[in-house]
């Protein structure tokens, strides 16, 4: 049968440079053909090459692209654009940065509607509504009328979904289009693409860097590194037995549920592509290379229903089983940080005299205490207050109202100052966080000079001592931050939290935007920092599977409220609130699931502008009762620690 799409020896090039050297693969219709790792190995430049939207100074130098009957690479412009979006669309890894915002939705649709399908006035209208319908947008012809920024990540994506099916292209290529989502609004735009594969028969080219999205969308997988394929095959054969040892190492590299110990990392880093390329691209990273990998480039070797670009295919040894180490710190007597009652209101002015006519409520009465050498895991959707609570917890953001005491201390505006040399934050994004026109060493010594740590002549050697402290080089100091990757990057900004030798990290989001491999390297560092330093850390994020790796404790948060908290083991094996059940649920697994599968969460988290009356969660709550409606649950005890607010659940027990 002939496939849908098919690539042969694509080879793409900036200038001398080739990004993409001779890949190869087929995707057939109605199947999702899955392209895998790490950043900076080719994947979305593949995808750009399919389209031919490649960015100035880059073309294809060789190869072809034929989908169906049409050979891409050879046709003019002109007819090249009724091919984008018409027989060939593209789903973006960043929404917000693909769609207009000055442009309404139902415009920016329906110019894709009025290429494609000559649609045009009431009748384009009308098949837009349908599309958004189609993708799960609630409230559609309201939608329409609104701009790209009034609506959340979730909804931003439906749109750039609806807006590559205006042409019912026949193969879509979607790139990272989940990596920036919460777990839940993951499963559910994972869960229209898959319905619409399967209702429509389009082929998928899905690129990702996520196993467990992969595992649970793909039929096949390719598996490409350095701008070559490596590793391809069906899906169940690749994760039962994966041949190439870069394909092992990145599942090595995964944090397992229950597994306390040391993740794997991979050494180094994807090699640049501007130099000479002699023998296996993986060579100096791969614990297994022999002479023969660095002289000689591997051919594909078939091994049952996989291919794969490795001398030693076949003769590596069982995958290994990672050592489990024990993770438990003596508790101190009292916590080191205990914070009561915390609120962070900010208000909303109008008129001409900007009078106050409501509050947001982004953080309403959170209470909770972390002690030395632990770590509480703060979880939960984006828009529910987790950030909020870091920087008010820093005084960063002035708490409206609530008590934070930090080491016995209670902090407020005239002490924030010198207790902040206490607790430290790292950022998400630690390029915009750290200054490019300042070198490393200067980054660091910022912090230092502020709160008179050390005396003035120790503080270049402290510098050096942190540098190694988190596996940089001596002479990285001396280096701007854009001369790092991404995961450098993070490490400096852990080694500037460091540099005051604080007793609590908070930590927010700090893996969300890194490969899992420079994820397991900065994961390790953080625990080797807290079992030799005594570090309380908080950890903001939404990726449960770094929660249950890292954390000793889970909150739960739901629109500025904690609704669930406990041990990790108890919160994540047997969550209680059905906000959380939801949450444990939609994470994508490499393992095969059991159980009711993963439960879908009616409608968008409400505004905490005007927050439901009762239960913030009972408009979404599939178990909501007429009480849930009218008053805010107590807390429910469930036993050691693991505490609801659940008015179903205080039924129960």
């Amino acid at each position: 049968m002939k496939p849908l799409l098919e690539v042969r020896d694509l080879v793409t090039g900036f200038g001398r440079v080739r990004v993409v050297d001779g890949v190869s693969f087929r995707v057939a219709a109605g199947e999702t053909y899955a392209l895998l790792g790490e950043s900076g190995c080719g994947k979305s430049i593949t995808a750009l090459s399919l389209m031919r939207l490649l960015p100035d100074g880059g073309r294809v130098i060789s190869g072809s692209v034929q989908l169906g009957e049409t050979d891409v690479l050879a046709l003019p412009e002109r007819d090249m654009r009724r091919v984008r979006g018409g027989q060939m669309a593209m789903i973006f890894q960043e929404p917000m940065l693909a769609l207009n915002p000055v442009i309404k939705v139902g415009e920016q649709i329906g110019e894709a509607l009025a290429l494609h399908q000559n649609l045009a006035g009431q009748a384009a209208r009308d098949a837009a509504r349908g599309l958004l319908d189609a993708v799960g947008v609630p409230d559609a012809v309201r939608r329409l009328d609104t701009y790209p920024f009034e609506l959340s990540g979730g909804l931003r994506q439906r749109v750039m979904i609806a807006m590559a099916l205006a042409g019912r292209p026949q193969l879509l290529i979607a790139d990272e289009p989940t990596t920036a989502l919460d777990v839940t609004i993951q499963a559910q735009v994972l869960d229209v693409l898959r319905g619409l594969k399967a209702e429509q028969q389009m082929g998928m080219l899905l690129i990702t860097h996520d196993l467990g999205v992969v595992a649970e969308n793909a039929d096949r997988v390719g598996v490409m590194y350095a701008g070559e394929l490596v590793e391809e095959g069906a899906r169940d054969a690749f994760f039962a037995s994966p041949q190439h040892p870069y394909s092992r190492m990145l599942f090595e590299a995964l944090p397992r549920p229950g597994d306390g110990g040391r993740l794997v990392t991979i050494p180094g880093q994807v090699p640049p592509l501007d130099g000479p390329m002699r023998g296996c691209r993986f060579a100096p990273r791969c614990p297994h290379a022999v002479a023969r990998c660095r002289a000689e480039s591997p051919g594909w070797q078939v091994i049952g229903d996989q291919r794969v670009r490795c001398h030693l295919a076949g003769a590596l040894p069982a995958r290994s089983k990672r050592e489990l180490t024990a993770h438990s710190v003596k508790q101190a007597a009292q916590p080191l940080l205990q914070v009561d009652g915390l609120k962070v209101h900010f208000p909303i002015r109008r008129g001409l005299i900007q009078r106050t006519v409501g509050h947001v409520r982004a953080v309403d009465g959170v209470s909770l205490d972390i002690r030395a050498g632990r770590t509480l895991a703060l979880v939960g959707e984006s828009g529910c207050g987790k950030t909020t609570v870091g920087k008010a917890l820093l005084r960063l953001i002035e708490p409206t109202v609530g008590s934070i005491v930090l080491g016995g201390e209670t902090m407020t505006a005239k002490n924030a100052r010198t207790l902040r040399r206490q607790a430290q934050m790292v950022f998400q994004d630690p390029f915009s966080s750290l200054n490019p026109r300042m070198r490393v060493a200067d980054i660091l010594l910022e912090g230092m000079d502020a709160l008179g740590v050390g005396a003035a002549g120790e503080r270049r050697d402290a510098v050096v001592q942190l540098l190694r402290q988190v596996g940089l080089p001596d002479d990285a100091g001396g280096r701007y931050p854009h001369a790092f990757s991404g995961g450098q990057r993070q490490r400096i900004a852990i080694a500037r939290a460091l540099a005051v030798s604080p007793r609590l990290v908070i930590c927010d989001e700090p893996t969300s935007a890194l490969d899992v491999s420079v994820q397991a390297q900065i994961l390790n560092l953080l625990k080797d920092l807290q079992d030799s330093l005594g570090l309380a850390y908080l950890f903001i994020t939404h990726n449960l599977a770094v929660v249950d790796y890292l954390a000793h404790e889970v909150a739960v948060m739901y629109l500025g409220r904690i609704v669930e908290h406990g041990a990790a083991a108890d919160v994540l094996r047997a969550p209680r609130h059905p906000y959380t059940q939801a949450l444990v649920s939609a994470v994508p697994r490499i393992e095969a699931q059991t159980g009711p599968g993963i439960i879908r969460l009616a409608g968008d988290q409400p505004s905490p502008l005007n927050p439901p009356d009762g239960c913030h969660f009972n408009p979404r709550c599939p178990h909501a009762m007429e009480v849930c409606r009218q008053t805010y649950p107590e807390q429910t005890e469930l036993g050691e620690g693991h505490w609801v607010r659940c008015h179903w659940v205080a039924g129960q027990t």
